[in-house]
């Protein structure tokens, strides 16, 4: 039975602010969704707040996910649970290399323990050699070369870089629901198509992905199922494909009422 992440009525502000007012959104293990609107709509406040931001606040709403109102669940409980957010400026941590943080990520989503320190439900981590079979096959799907693995997370990495570390944590992290945030800001054509190519290679029946965007671009290699557009704090339509390349051509006046929230 596919995993759903059900958003019902969902009203979030930031610093007292009302920034989602009654949002509603369904999305299905193995589719792809994306939500465009301009500046000021709430779309990375949604991401955020269905990730547990301690800096938003939820006053009303639910959302369900395998049984359970996420909203009552810490972040790292929300990804025990299968959910995975990826940022849109990540933050670097010099000292650490992604291999290490990665196999950091994996142990904690999926219960193991490291270093003698259980958390979850306390299973052997896996073993360093299985850990690394695992991820160099991840960044052969993703076309990605070996040795950036033993580089320090997102330390001197260019904005392409970035944005596939995250996708490669996705990768080994494997989520049932995946939050793309603006995955495509600041990236050129040919980051963009790279950082697209390696969703794609992950994208199928066990993941749904939620693709946050302000333009068309990254849609031309990604293809979504459904498009929906925010403004004012609410999803205001629906649709296919063909909504994304109208609003590439029309824009988003006829959605905007004259109130920015984000």
């Amino acid at each position: 039975m596919k995993s759903v992440l059900t958003v019902k009525d969902l009203q979030a502000s930031v610093e007292d602010k009302a920034i989602l007012k009654g949002l509603n959104l369904e999305i299905k293990q193995g589719e792809v969704h994306a939500i465009m609107g301009p500046n000021g709509s709430g779309k990375s406040t949604l991401a955020y707040t269905l990730m547990g931001h301690p800096k938003y606040s939820v006053e009303d709403g639910e959302v369900w996910f395998k049984g359970q109102n996420v909203l009552d669940l810490s972040p790292d409980e929300r990804a025990h649970l299968g959910l995975f957010l990826a940022f849109q400026y990540p933050v670097s941590i010099p000292g650490l290399t992604l291999a290490n943080f990665l196999r950091t990520a994996v142990a904690a989503v999926q219960g193991e323990k490291v270093g003698g320190n259980g958390n979850g439900n306390g299973k052997p981590a896996m073993d360093l050699k299985a850990f690394r079979k695992r991820l160099g096959e991840k960044m052969d799907l993703l076309q990605m070369d070996q040795s950036f693995a033993r580089r320090y997370l997102n330390e001197g990495f260019s904005g392409g870089e970035k944005k596939r570390a995250e996708i490669l944590q996705m990768a080994m992290l494997e989520p049932e629901i995946a939050i793309l945030d603006e995955t495509d800001s600041g990236l050129d054509i040919d980051a963009l198509r790279i950082v697209a190519n390696g969703v794609n290679a992950l994208a199928g029946p066990k993941m749904g992905v939620l693709i946050i965007t302000h333009y068309q671009r990254l849609l031309n290699y990604i293809k979504p199922d459904f498009v929906h557009v925010m403004a004012g704090g609410q999803i205001v339509d629906s649709g296919g494909p063909e909504l994304a390349l109208q609003l590439e051509s029309d824009g988003y006046d006829r959605y905007l009422h004259g109130s920015e929230t984000e």
